[in-house]
């Protein structure tokens, strides 16, 4: 009996070779440790895996495995740390987090630095960062935009005081 292909299995396989390092930044700006966003992209990838047969095809296959991720994200936020192995950390050396090179993208709201993360860092676009995050894609555009206003009002902020 041959073995039929899952193209949906193998695009998320893909996306775990591909993009692991940037699902573990993103997750690690919202759980707050690389420890944690470790296990929750692991969940959420196994998550994917598990329900891929729910995907519709309503937007990219990226967005909804992203979705996943910060989900699992989520839900790690809410249970103790478990460590993770050493060969987990020598496997996926991650460059320093864009949270700890810029306080002011850490201290916007959640929603705010998310969208941030996934346009900047993941390169997603409008519509795959709604889709990941379940919003609509303005709230997306008006999330961006009220990040940068944030930031530039620090930064004036900063000049000014500092």
């Amino acid at each position: 009996m041959s073995r039929l292909r899952d193209p949906r299995l193998e695009e998320i396989e893909r996306l775990y070779r591909d993009r692991f390092p940037h699902f573990v930044q993103v997750a690690r700006a919202i759980v707050g440790d690389r420890e944690r966003a470790v296990e929750a992209v692991q969940d959420g990838f196994a998550d994917a895996i598990r329900g891929r047969e729910g995907f519709r095809g309503e937007g990219p296959l990226e967005a909804w495995v992203w979705r996943a991720i910060v989900n699992a994200a989520k839900k790690a936020t809410r249970r103790p740390l478990v460590e993770v192995g050493r060969e987990a950390d020598a496997e996926y050396e991650l460059a320093p987090s864009v949270l700890e090179a810029s306080p002011l993208v850490s201290a916007l709201p959640e929603r705010q630095r998310l969208v941030v993360f996934l346009r900047y860092y993941a390169g997603l676009d409008y519509r795959s960062i709604a889709s990941a995050l379940d919003v609509e894609v303005g709230t997306v555009s008006a999330s961006l935009a009220s990040a940068h206003a944030a930031i530039r009002k620090a930064v004036k902020e900063e000049e000014v005081h500092g």
